[in-house]
């Protein structure tokens, strides 16, 4: 239950994880970014202040606002201290009230919140990167996806829907947009992505935005990498990667899980894709990607799918269990293992002589007449 009615800023709260003394004092210069609705007369607690409370009690457990404020109401002298709330002449230190708490939640420009939260998440992410300098880290890898907030329908407003950019490992959402209700997500991937550093990083994204214009500004603007699904609402795109010689492509990797109430085996070929035809089907694609699923509910029959995507990231060393290619081929952050440089499974040995790639597309496909 959000803290305040169909607010869905307890949930951007609840990314901060858990807060100490030191992540307090690293968090208040960007709340301090937040700019306060409130009039400047009749202020007793700054903005900074109760936001601290907020996530505090959010992030202990707190659901609602008497629980919020029932924190605040239990918190030592030297928290409240820490909070930054104000001292009064008697000494003593009182948090805000439920009152209080919600008229400020309902007056806050939740986007603000939301990208001061980002920043500091971001700039977290970064430091503990860096901090692991010495070690061999893995790639950077962000997957954007959209969810419905849960607990936001009312009953004359549908859910409120949040697009997020969160990174595969460790997991932290780095920005977050509002969805309005009449828009979609594909407009909201720019802006979501602008203000972060995306330099070397792979991007993972369903099919709604496998869009070119997306891509291609990922690469050239924000020098990164992507992943993108193609599916059958683009034919024209989806025909050549389904037109390659697949039959001809031993499997690269395997995979089989077992959980909630079905089976699920995958199995990833990848296809190299030649310079001068990789523009024609899409910007800056270097490497064709299938992943052939089968599902198996437990009681009922087996289904099978195969999903294609693309690459512009080619990888160079073997994969690690968190090689930004494992989360391809369902698009978002469920996105299954694929890449030809992981080793083999026991059921496809590795061949003892190296084998070049198979041919790209072939040129009836790519040939824009043969669309």
């Amino acid at each position: 239950m959000p803290a305040v009615v169909s607010s869905p800023i307890p949930s951007v709260l609840e990314k901060l994880g858990p807060l100490d003394a030191d992540r307090i004092a690293d968090l208040r210069p960007y709340l301090a970014s937040v700019p306060d609705p409130r009039s400047r007369r009749g202020r007793w607690h700054s903005l900074v202040s109760v936001l601290l409370v907020c996530a505090c009690a959010v992030v202990s457990g707190a659901k609602s606002l008497d629980e919020t404020a029932e924190f605040g109401e239990r918190a030592t002298n030297t928290l409240l201290a820490s909070l930054g709330m104000r001292r009064h002449l008697l000494g003593w230190r009182r948090s805000p009230k439920p009152v209080t708490i919600g008229r400020v939640l309902m007056a806050l420009d939740g986007d603000a919140l939301d990208q001061a939260v980002g920043a500091y998440l971001a700039d977290q992410h970064r430091k503990l990167a860096c901090g692991d300098a010495s070690a061999t880290r893995p790639r950077r890898v962000i997957a954007v996806d959209g969810k419905a907030l849960k607990g936001s329908a009312r009953l004359d407003t549908p859910r409120r829907h949040l697009l997020s950019a969160v990174t595969h490992h460790p997991v932290a959402a780095l920005a977050q947009v509002e969805i309005g209700a009449k828009t979609n997500e594909t407009r909201h991937f720019k802006p979501l992505l602008a203000p972060l550093d995306l330099a070397d990083t792979v991007v993972t994204f369903d099919a709604l935005h496998s869009v070119k214009a997306n891509t291609t500004w990922l690469v050239e603007t924000k020098k990164a990498h992507y992943i993108a699904v193609i599916k059958t609402n683009q034919p024209t795109t989806y025909a050549q990667p389904a037109a390659l010689p697949w039959t001809c492509i031993k499997v690269q990797h395997t995979s089989s899980v077992t959980a909630h109430g079905r089976r699920e085996s995958r199995s990833i070929k990848t296809c190299a894709l030649a310079g001068n035809l990789g523009e024609i089907a899409f910007p800056h694609a270097r490497l064709a990607i299938r992943v052939h699923r089968r599902r198996k509910p437990t009681g009922r029959t087996e289904s099978r799918e195969s999903v294609f995507a693309v690459t512009s990231w080619i990888p160079t060393r073997p994969a690690r269990p968190t090689s930004p290619l494992r989360f391809a081929g369902t698009g978002g952050s469920r996105i299954p293992p694929t890449t030809s440089e992981m080793s083999p499974s026991p059921r496809t040995p590795q061949p003892s002589t190296p084998t070049a790639h198979p041919a790209p597309w072939p040129a009836s496909v790519t040939s824009p007449s043969a669309s």
